[in-house]
């Protein structure tokens, strides 16, 4: 890959302002128009439309700055380097690993780059319980519309690899309907290595779009800096305070770096993603006369069915999650059963390994046939019943934040319902043997056989193995300040001049990918806000 140019190193090149780590101190005090803590999906758009409207912008990223040079497909480097805790992030009681971006770019740095609208009947329950009137599918249409142009959002036309195909083909044998996947791709190489960050800068993600073209128009960014509280006076924000960290996370032990750094702006926008947005609002004290900030946060918790095939799959290869089944969404009422979205994600060695149950001669066994293993997954759509409210963000001792996340019984048997959907679509593809992700399973060599094993199995926390790469909620848009964080226009409720633009805004899950519904809202948002603080109309173009 070394004949590819890195767009990051021709921009500091050019000299684009940035400092923290490597890049040299970031200085003790910074005076801006405008302070967006966060470089992912959300902040990016905000970070490119308000640097266009001529407004003074800093970018603060608590991770490092990594780019198509760097990336060299190897999960032991990939994992410390560009997600949160190692990709180890958990919610308090362990029963879900959290998978979420910790470097420029965020998760888009690192996702998949599956791309879905909001669908409509999410925006309608929103409608008709959180007072989001304005949000509709034709009022967001237009904002929808312009990310999809800026980030070459398109339905991958490219014949899908096998992992996709299975999911294609298991399906249609039992006449269930499945469809193809946009992606936020440009001239991809179909390696398959996008949670490892891309290597010829073809995802279209935050990194190589809206930061870049944000810091040529004069914007500033700040790495490796933590956000770690705001200084709050009379309902606004008088000043952001953060410290400079190292590029695993932990606070820099040298005298200077300890130093505190304030930020003031006249405007500041909360875009840290759906734990940490939550957590510096409760580190600065906010208010929050309704008891709602944190709370409800959702994750699509993710089940998982692997299958061994008698051809080789090599589910690390090609581009990922191409093919999905919405069929178990739309075949229930929103608030009835947790409905759930079915896609075929990449498998590479050491995130397989750590995920698959058993131990010993048995995950010898998985790992000797793991060029031949398929796996689907269950993204369950929580947050659309009373026994199905999330989770709320909390701070550890340390000030760290931390998701508790009870599994109700209502998820758990979604759970259940989601394994047996996977494993008869496995076996309808011609598999040899399926395994669902539970440590009391073992591997089954017929539909009969898993299903009555499947039945009998106890859903549990730890037993079951749950998994998450969407964070979303905390922070929640509503219509009126008992029912949420944020106002529909974006600013928070109680604080004037600060505005939250990131998944934390969703008032629950949104059923699918939530990449895509980040761009377009916040998009909607962004321009707003330049319209409040330029007095200028503003498009993602």
């Amino acid at each position: 890959m070394s004949s590819i140019k890195d767009p990051i190193r021709d921009g500091l090149a050019r000299g684009w302002k940035v400092s923290g780590g490597a890049r040299g101190a970031v200085p003790a005090r910074i005076v801006c128009d405008v302070a967006i803590i966060g470089s992912g999906a959300g902040a990016g758009i905000t970070a490119e439309l308000l640097a266009r409207a001529g407004l003074r912008v800093v970018i603060i990223e608590e991770g490092p700055l990594k780019s198509s040079t760097d990336f060299n497909q190897k999960e032991s480097e990939a994992y410390p380097q560009l997600y949160q805790e190692s990709a180890a992030r958990k919610t308090e009681d362990k029963a879900i690993n959290i998978l979420q971006g910790r470097c420029v770019g965020g998760s888009t740095t690192v996702n998949w780059t599956s791309s879905f609208r909001t669908p409509a009947s999410t925006l309608t329950f929103w409608q008709d319980k959180f007072g989001l009137a304005d949000y509709t599918v034709d009022a967001l249409a237009p904002y929808f519309d312009q990310a999809e142009r800026r980030l070459n959002i398109a339905p991958w036309l490219v014949a899908p690899n096998e992992n996709n195909d299975l999911l294609r083909r298991g399906a249609a044998r039992l006449g269930i309907p499945a469809a193809a996947i946009s992606r936020n791709v440009k001239g991809c190489w179909n390696l398959g290595s996008c949670g490892l960050g891309c290597p010829t800068n073809a995802k279209q993600s935050m990194l190589v779009t809206t930061i870049p073209a944000a810091l040529d128009l004069g914007a500033q960014l700040l790495t490796e800096t933590r956000a770690e509280k705001f200084e709050l006076s009379n309902g606004r924000v008088t000043a952001l305070i953060c410290r400079s960290v190292m590029p695993n996370g932990a606070v820099a032990q040298s005298v200077p770096a300890q130093t505190a750094i304030k930020i003031v702006a006249k405007h500041y926008v909360l875009a840290g993603g759906a734990i940490n947005s939550p957590a510096v609002l409760l580190r600065s004290g906010a208010p929050d006369p309704h008891g709602r900030l944190g709370t409800r946060t959702f994750l699509h918790p993710v089940v998982m069915s692997s299958g061994v095939f008698d051809q080789k799959v090599e589910a690390w290869s090609g581009a990922p999650q191409t093919i999905h089944s919405d069929h178990f969404l739309e075949t229930q009422p929103i608030d009835g059963p947790i409905g759930y979205k079915l896609e075929a994600p990449p498998l590479h060695p050491v995130i397989f390994a750590s995920t698959v149950p058993g131990m010993g001669q048995g995950q010898h066994d998985l790992l000797t046939a793991f060029p031949h293993t398929h796996t689907l997954l269950a993204l369950l759509r929580d947050g659309f019943h009373d026994q199905s409210p999330g989770g709320k963000v909390k701070l550890r001792g340390d000030d760290s934040p931390v998701l508790d996340y009870p599994l109700t019984d209502y998820v758990l048997q979604g759970a259940r319902r989601a394994l047996l959907s996977m494993m008869e679509i496995q076996f309808a593809a011609g598999a040899k043997t399926v395994l669902p992700l539970h440590e009391m399973a073992t591997p089954y060599i017929s539909w009969a056989q898993a299903r009555d094993a499947v039945d009998a199995l106890p859903m549990q926390p730890r037993l079951t193995k749950f998994v998450s790469a969407h964070v979303m909620g905390g922070c929640g848009l509503a219509g009126t300040e008992k029912l949420g964080v944020t106002r529909p226009d974006g600013v928070h409720w109680q604080i004037d001049n600060l505005s939250i633009h990131d998944g934390s805004l969703f008032p629950t899950s949104i059923g699918a990918n939530p990449q895509l519904s980040i761009y377009g809202t916040v998009n909607r948002l962004a321009q707003g806000l330049v319209k409040k603080l330029a007095g200028q109309s503003a498009a993602l173009v």
